[in-house]
């Protein structure tokens, strides 16, 4: 269970961090409303709301370093995978991203947390499989 916890760590890490890298906001663009004020996109956003998401996965990946007890890793590893598909919504569907598909959090953050998220659904998977295998 150890290294699927070290593995969702490092996913929570990148799920937390790579999106403030790739929005909208970290490349200088902003709307510009009618009034002359300027606004983060919708990208600016999503990368917020991935914190949300990271920092679970990163208590998750914790708590399956420790745990030697079936249930606790079981049950853990189900939040890992729920906490990987919600990473995926966010830019899909959830908040979204700007509707230029040249922007940079189209062509790299989304794509990026996609295969984040799915990797952290995987390993999460992975992770129930030997979590099965654990004595009570």
């Amino acid at each position: 269970m150890k290294w699927f916890g070290i593995a969702l760590v490092v996913l929570a890490l990148g799920i937390g961090i790579v999106p403030h890298y790739t929005d909208c906001l970290s490349q200088g663009k902003q709307l510009t409303l009618a009034n002359g004020s300027m606004q983060p996109m919708k990208c600016h956003w999503s990368a917020q709301g991935e914190i949300a998401v990271a920092a679970p996965i990163l208590a998750v990946g914790v708590m399956l370093t420790t745990t030697k007890r079936k249930g606790a890793a079981t049950g853990l590893s189900v939040m890992g995978v729920v906490l990987g598909a919600v990473a995926i919504a966010i830019p899909a569907k959830l908040i979204g991203t700007c509707s230029m598909p040249m922007h940079i959090c189209n062509t790299t953050m989304k794509p990026a947390l996609t295969a984040l998220g799915s990797v952290t659904i995987l390993g999460s998977l992975g992770s129930v499989l030997v979590a099965r295998r654990l004595k009570d």
